[in-house]
């Protein structure tokens, strides 16, 4: 018993502090992207060549980026002249409205309101259900990982719930395939109004790498209404967790 609590003290404090700083964040984190002001149209032509999830828009000679669709990959990055896109290393992301996550050298900072309503009915504790809609485990496991002791997401009055009876909102990732639509149809109508929905993910947003494909439905917009959309492929935890609290009013 001596020993076991001699080492306890040895560890120390393991919980990462909240909100972060960048330099906690890896090496290889990208963030929100940048896109140049000088961005041109033979810029937008190079990067959409490169971008996996045709992510890249070119309108009214602005050179645009769709957060819901970005894979964060970095290809678009290395193309194009001027620094067409760059990526910062701010890891909060999370958006109310859909319009939001589309970017150019025009939008600033979006100021992510979140819906006061939920605010006023949710602000000291949430238990979500977590749905895996035919996701690749990624965007899973970084949810997975809020419950370790370096996240530690319980200290925030948060919870994953095994039954949506018991929950206040869906977290949904993946694409929705075929198979998993009418599990996640029938998830958001076992969970007693008031309730919200948190798309996580590229997948959850816009169908990811595997929009067009005829198993999926090319994210769950168009199945359950969504209230916050946490892009990225898989967003960090830390995108995830901020994009939770900002739903609570913390």
């Amino acid at each position: 018993m001596i020993r076991t609590i001699y080492a306890r003290f040895k560890q120390g404090y393991r919980t990462l502090p909240f909100p972060v700083k960048n330099d906690v964040l890896p090496d290889r984190f990208l963030g929100r992207p940048n896109v140049s002001t000088k961005a041109s149209e033979k810029d937008y032509k190079q990067c959409k060549e490169v971008c996996p999830t045709g992510a890249i828009g070119y309108s009214d000679n602005t050179l645009t980026l769709d957060l819901g669709k970005c894979l964060f990959c970095g290809e678009c990055r290395k193309v194009g002249s001027n620094g067409a896109i760059t990526f910062t290393r701010e890891y909060r992301l999370a958006v109310e409205e859909r319009k939001d996550l589309i970017i150019s050298h025009m939008l600033g900072e979006n100021e992510r309101s979140i819906k006061k309503r939920i605010r006023h009915i949710f602000g000291r504790s949430l238990k979500l259900r977590q749905v895996s809609a035919g996701g690749c485990n990624a965007c899973e496991a970084d949810i997975n990982v809020l419950n370790t002791l370096s996240f530690d997401l319980s200290r925030f009055g948060i919870q994953f719930v095994s039954s949506p009876r018991h929950a206040d909102g869906v977290v949904v990732t993946g694409p929705v395939t075929r198979n998993m639509k009418l599990a996640l149809e029938k998830t958001y109508k076992a969970v007693p109004s008031p309730k919200f929905v948190i798309a996580v993910g590229a997948c959850a947003i816009s169908g990811g790498p595997y929009t067009g494909h005829d198993e999926v439905h090319n994210g769950i917009g168009s199945i359950v209404p969504v209230d916050l959309y946490i892009p990225g492929c898989p967003p960090h935890p830390f995108t995830i967790l901020d994009g939770i609290l900002r739903l609570m009013g913390k």
